[in-house]
């Protein structure tokens, strides 16, 4: 094949880099334009972090290729100053402009943790549209599972999987956590990426301010199904939202324990699914790690160990799981186990017997009220043995 001529080959590629621009002008770069008045700040901070790093950057590689070229070695006009190695004015603006534009990158990033902090309730709903103060945010309760998502509306006393729905233009409250591995629950087009952890509840405050539909899903790696953990986020108006949460209602199936028990295993490419009711403080058992029978929830058990006075302690300390079924273990371990439960063997936590004489006062026994570690008698017995 005849290779064509060098300029029509410069020429293609200049062609190429000219329409790139425009051919890349469908694609919607989600991060930078959001739906959200989070992700949009969001957008802002990444925009105006890039353009202070740009002030010293884009200097330094101009600077960079003057000085290749005005110092080449063809140009004979350039001056040779080869003894030259100080310049106090050069020194004061090399590191005085870096110095500041770390400055101004510190206070962004402060003002803005702090502003967009997925903790903190929103203090408006759009530039220039404050939030009420009386504003009563919406509540949806977020569960990771494997390999899907599971939202629970408590307001509208409905449940979805892998469908989420939002009124435009109102605060939403996510509370969120994970029924085994970590995830990350992210809506782009919304805020930010927060962590679901088994165990812990995580928050989030967000709000959509265009109608549409989005997409969510899970940006960190949990396992096979992780490919698939997507799940369709649909932004409506007020009127919209109440038609949907009424047709949810009308569901045939109801999210009870047993249902959720068998909703809990591993699952892929799980389509939409609704619930018409909810199980009562689900979401807490599920953050407590106690949705199968005989499971003691970790609050009570927290609550059961704080509450436990050491200054009234008899010898034994608060059991950790009294229920007789342990999470992942049907055994019982011996911190657990109460000191008749540890038979008479010799060893340091066997039962002993009172010492000679404690019921005899006066007795010469009384001298000593130590007791006999069994220990150094075993070691003695096992040595007489061997030899």
């Amino acid at each position: 094949m005849r290779t064509p001529p060098f300029p029509l080959t410069r020429l293609r590629t200049a062609a190429v880099a000219l329409f790139a621009p425009a051919l890349l002008g469908g694609c919607d770069w989600v991060v930078m334009n959001p739906s959200g008045d989070v992700a949009r700040q969001q957008a802002n901070l990444i925009l105006w972090s890039t353009g202070l790093m740009l002030l010293i950057i884009v200097p330094v590689i101009a600077l960079t290729i003057l000085f290749a070229w005005k110092y080449r070695h063809t140009n004979e006009e350039a001056e040779y100053a080869p003894n030259w190695d100080h310049s106090t004015g050069l020194e004061l603006i090399i590191w005085s402009a870096p110095l500041l534009i770390i400055i101004a990158l510190g206070a962004l990033t402060w003002i803005s943790t702090h502003a967009l902090d997925p903790y903190r309730p929103l203090a408006r709903l759009a530039s220039g549209q404050p939030l009420a103060k009386n504003d009563k945010p919406l509540e949806i309760q977020v569960v990771s599972l494997d390999w899907k998502w599971l939202f629970i509306y408590p307001e509208q006393g409905v449940a979805t999987v892998n469908e989420l729905v939002l009124p435009m233009n109102r605060q939403v409250r996510f509370r969120i956590t994970s029924s085994s591995v970590m995830n990350t629950f992210y809506v782009p087009a919304m805020a930010g990426m927060i962590y679901s952890m088994p165990g812990m509840e995580t928050r989030l405050h967000a709000v959509l301010n265009k109608p549409g539909r989005f997409e969510g899903f899970s940006a960190n790696y949990s396992g096979a199904g992780f490919s698939e953990m997507r799940f369709t986020v649909d932004s409506m108006d007020d009127a919209g939202f109440a038609k949907w949460a009424s047709e949810a209602r009308t569901a045939q199936k109801t999210l009870d324990l047993p249902t959720y028990v068998q909703l809990e295993k591993p699952s892929e490419k799980v389509p939409a699914i609704r619930y018409a009711s909810v199980a009562p403080t689900l979401f807490d058992r599920i953050v407590g790690m106690c949705t199968k029978p005989g499971e003691t929830c970790m609050q009570a058990t927290m609550m059961k160990d704080g509450a436990h006075d050491p200054r009234r302690d008899s010898g034994h300390g608060a059991p950790v799981n009294d229920s007789g079924h342990m999470r992942g273990s049907e055994s019982k371990g011996a911190l657990q186990k109460e000191p008749e439960e540890k038979g008479s063997s010799p060893h340091r936590n066997a039962p002993r017997p009172a010492a000679p004489g404690s019921n005899k006062p006066g007795n010469e026994d009384n001298r000593s009220m130590t007791s006999i570690d069994p220990l150094p008698a075993l070691l003695a017995g096992n040595a007489a043995a061997r030899s």
